[in-house]
């Protein structure tokens, strides 16, 4: 394995895990949690390694990233709390599969815009991938309209369809929807910002101009 390739990977995994461990920490009355910071590095990961490697570089360390994310769904689903595992089934699968689409479809926008200015690229991959990481996620764990799930999936998760107001100021909607909004709104302020990162990191590793 080269040398990139190997330090796209611990970086990847770095991530992943660093998300689903700071996940449990919750902020402004469970608004959100520490892992909407570090989850969105991986986007920028997954650029600087396309960027500066290629396409097909970048897709083995997303891979290595959702293996990463299944091991921690399954220690996490061995470590039981007071209303269940840590990670409930139908939380582990939403977040793989996120994971998963959203990062190859980051890729395949990054390709087709990579030869525009530096910086087009990086932001609207990672707006659009961050998009569909939220939506998928935040559908797939929390909505009561998927109804694929075990009842007891749902009862682990019942919580969320509690009413409340729209970022805390709105209209009444389940909770889930305010979550899910407050954490994209985290995501494309990260993909602002990472485009600092981007460009320097590339410049430095990149062996041909960004």
């Amino acid at each position: 394995m080269q040398k990139p390739l190997i330090l796209g990977v611990i970086a990847m995994a770095t991530v992943v895990v660093a998300s689903n461990i700071l996940v449990q920490f919750l902020l402004l009355d469970g608004l959100l949690t520490w892992g909407a910071f570090t989850y969105p590095v991986a986007f920028l990961v997954t650029d600087v390694m396309n960027r500066a490697f290629g396409a097909a570089q970048a897709r083995r360390v997303i891979f290595a990233g959702f293996v990463t994310g299944v091991i921690c769904s399954i220690i996490g689903s061995q470590i039981m709390l007071e209303f269940g595992p840590a990670v409930p089934l139908r939380i582990a699968i939403a977040s793989g599969s996120a994971f998963l689409i959203a990062q190859l479809v980051d890729v395949a926008v990054f390709n087709r815009l990579r030869m525009g200015s530096w910086w087009r690229a990086p932001l609207v991959s990672s707006l659009i991938g961050s998009a569909l990481d939220t939506a998928l996620f935040f559908t797939i764990a929390f909505s009561a309209q998927v109804t694929v799930f075990s009842a007891d999936a749902d009862a682990a998760i019942s919580w969320a369809w509690e009413g409340v107001p729209f970022m805390l100021a709105g209209a009444i909607m389940p909770l889930w929807v305010t979550l899910a909004v407050a954490d994209w709104l985290v995501k494309l302020t990260i993909a602002l910002i990472a485009l600092i990162p981007f460009k320097w990191i590339v410049t430095k590793v990149s062996p041909q101009p960004v």
